[in-house]
């Protein structure tokens, strides 16, 4: 569950090219922003880790990038609960790390999208149902915050 102050930021083991202060005011500006006002926890961690969630909770036995874990039935943001958890995001180290090098950008960025990609399906978007409505809406918020291109906007090139 989310720390007092709100969306929280956790490592399995904090790695030296990360900084978690950067990171957890993002993870505010994406609760106060994107969540309007609900708080989530993002989980980094590594490549096994991601495996054995994507295994045990959508059957499929590979890692992955980001994974979102909603507390409640897929809800849209904003929600009339606002201040009410949100959910669980975990991202791995690894994955970010390649794609980082892969599209040219620093780990934090992409640690960054990551976490909204996953804050948006916290939100209740999902980009393989949804005509297209996750994939704009992640763009507005990227160029809003000053990210590079996301998840689907790569996949889409």
């Amino acid at each position: 569950m989310s720390s007092p102050e709100g969306s929280s930021v956790a490592f399995r083991r904090v790695p030296a090219s990360l900084r978690r202060a950067p990171l957890e005011r993002f993870a505010r500006t994406l609760q106060n922003e994107v969540a309007k006002g609900r708080p989530f926890d993002a989980l980094i961690t590594g490549d096994t880790e991601l495996r054995r969630l994507n295994r045990d909770f959508r059957g499929k036995d590979y890692p992955t990038d980001v994974l979102s874990f909603p507390t409640t039935e897929a809800s849209a943001c904003p929600h009339p609960l606002a201040g009410a958890f949100l959910g669980d995001i975990a991202i791995s180290l690894g994955r970010a790390r390649a794609q980082a090098r892969e599209f040219g950008h620093t780990i934090e960025q992409e640690v960054q999208i990551l976490m909204l990609h996953g804050v948006l399906h916290l939100c209740g978007q999902d980009h393989e149902t949804d005509s297209g409505a996750m994939a704009r809406a992640e763009k507005r918020w990227r160029a809003k915050l000053g990210l590079p291109n996301g998840l689907i906007e790569r996949v889409r090139s």
